[in-house]
């Protein structure tokens, strides 16, 4: 009994010790994104308090969607730019009442070193989204779209995405720099600061 209780403390600890290195795990690819990270998380507060800054930014999965011309886009085509990807649907009521301070934050600071993308998720009547957008006046904003959901399915699978919205910050390399699980008002005096800290890098 004494042996078996011994075995059985050193399989359990075995794996405890293995799960703790899966789940500490650094992406070598994301390493220099931890430093920036670091950087950027005093400026989580007030209207973006809510972003969850990652301690150890992980590449994000090969997302793919179209933008409105029906053409295939993916998360990598924007390499070099800081994105602010966004997951909306005309259904979630926070995510229509965020998008005109999306749309203006993509007026203030989007350039070639800043992108918002947002991503729409409706997968009935294609076209809705498209003409909300129109009514509403959002401008500046680039359309895309996936109307399979699979760009959220595979954020939730890696843990990123719980409900809708869903905006993830990523540095140019396509290292994941925060998450943020709801809605936030993007066009806010700190939600500039905290991009501008991250676009600066780019």
């Amino acid at each position: 009994m004494i042996a078996l209780a011994a075995l059985a403390a050193v399989v359990t600890g075995a794996a405890i010790y293995g799960i703790g290195a899966l789940q500490g795990n650094a992406d070598p690819a994301c390493r220099p994104s931890a430093e920036l990270a670091k950087r950027l998380a005093p400026l989580a507060r007030g209207e973006v308090a809510a972003i969850n800054i990652a301690t150890e930014p992980k590449r994000l999965p090969e997302l793919t969607f179209t933008d409105a011309a029906g053409q295939p886009h993916r998360l990598a085509d924007f390499h070099g730019r800081t994105v602010l990807l966004n997951l909306w649907a005309t259904w979630c009521v926070p995510c229509r009442k965020e998008m005109p301070a999306l749309d203006a934050l993509q007026g203030k600071l989007g350039d070639d070193k800043f992108q918002v993308v947002a991503v729409n998720i409706d997968t009935r009547n294609v076209d809705k989204p498209k003409a909300w957008l129109e009514e509403i006046g959002i401008k500046r904003l680039g359309y895309f779209a996936d109307p399979s959901a699979k760009v959220f399915q595979e954020l939730k699978a890696a843990g990123k995405a719980i409900g809708m919205p869903t905006t993830l910050l990523v540095d140019p390399q396509g290292c994941e720099l925060g998450t943020l699980a709801g809605p936030a008002e993007w066009a806010s005096e700190d939600a500039v600061k905290l991009i501008e800290a991250a676009k600066a890098r780019s």
